[in-house]
């Protein structure tokens, strides 16, 4: 079992701080982020917090949650410690999928932590080797929507691949324009957000259109509806999902077996949980890819050690950080990327 490999890991925390980030995107939003730095044995260990509002980052490092650190003496002890502890103050936070993306900041930067105490990195710990990363980048087309954006990374780097998000506002013509470049591999249907800027209800004639003009694609997150449900018939080893996928139990209550599965860390929330899902991927075929949340920090490096160590080869939306600037400067890197020379704790960079 992976957690087993990594939970009694011995782990020292003496103290810990934060840091806030933030950074104008190419979605029109200013990502807020903070950086968990926990400090023991001349070691320090870092996660990121990727909750989406910003109001909470602000408070979390105005009033951050007391620990009793003292108590902790191995990986798998700080987890449970996390598991019962409330991390935000004041009002709760208004989607319940931030408790996860909390924890697995405070998480993530324990199991870095104890890994450099003990003086190793991921891919030893669990007797693995860090592969080179295949990555695509993810980009909404705007409003109104164009393809310029596309074009323009495409002119930096002919080779980049793209996850796009289709909007019922898309034309033919602009579907036309992207299936011509071929470098279409996935695409994010945002079916099943409620209550985000990004929600997109099933439309028949939207899903029809790409269907058809992205034969290979793989298709996340569709609203199955009466209407839409027909146009998956005998095509559902095309699709994959995202945001029901917080652990096995969600992937066991998936309208079928799925063949794709989008891997997000934080929305696991804990080590445990993204590890067990892991497993039951590899036991079952189901073909696995990494996410990428907007990450400012190191969260980032860590969807591309997780990528590097169990679906290196799989379109993942873990591009490096400047594809995500709203205007990315020339010399773009290129996939793949390539593992670090000499890697430590739970870092790839």
């Amino acid at each position: 079992m992976l957690f087993e490999q990594v939970a009694g890991l011995a782990l020292t925390v003496d103290e810990y701080d934060l840091e806030l980030l933030e950074r104008d995107t190419s979605s029109d939003f200013v990502r807020t982020s903070t950086v968990i730095s926990l400090h023991g044995d001349g070691e320090t260990g870092r996660g990121e917090d990727v909750t989406y509002d910003s109001e909470p980052h602000y408070e979390l490092v105005e009033e951050p949650p007391e620990l009793p650190l003292s108590s902790v003496g191995t990986f798998a002890e700080f987890s449970e410690l996390i598991d019962n502890t409330e991390l935000f103050v004041g009002d709760p936070p208004k989607d319940d999928i931030y408790r996860s993306y909390r924890r697995w900041g405070f998480e993530s930067a324990a199991l870095d932590l104890a890994l450099k105490q003990a003086g190793t990195d991921l891919a030893t710990q669990l007797d693995r080797e860090y592969s080179p990363v295949r990555f695509i980048a993810s980009t909404r087309l705007g409003e109104p929507p164009t393809t310029d954006r596309v074009d323009k990374l495409l002119a930096d780097n002919p080779d980049i691949e793209f996850k796009l998000d289709p909007t019922s506002e898309w034309t033919q013509e602009i579907v036309d324009h992207l299936a011509e470049t071929g470098a279409v591999r996935t695409l994010d249907l945002k079916g099943a957000y409620e209550g985000t800027d990004v929600d997109q209800a099933g439309d028949p004639d939207l899903y029809e259109m790409v269907l058809e003009a992205f034969p290979e694609a793989v298709v996340e997150d569709p609203d199955l509806t009466p209407e839409t449900r027909p146009l998956f018939e005998g095509r559902e080893g095309r699709v994959s999902w995202d945001v029901p996928i917080t652990g096995v139990e969600g992937v066991e209550q998936l309208p079928f077996e799925p063949e794709w599965l989008n891997i997000k860390p934080s929305r696991f929330g804990s080590v445990a949980s993204l590890f067990e899902t892991i497993e039951y991927c590899q036991e079952r075929s189901i073909t696995m890819y990494g996410g990428g949340q907007f990450e400012l920090g190191v969260g980032r490096q860590h969807l591309h050690a997780l990528a590097s160590l169990f679906y290196p080869d799989s379109p993942s939306d873990v591009a490096p950080g400047v594809y995500n600037d709203p205007e990315p400067e020339s010399g773009l890197p290129r996939s793949p990327l390539h593992p670090p020379e000499a890697p430590t704790g739970f870092e790839w960079s």
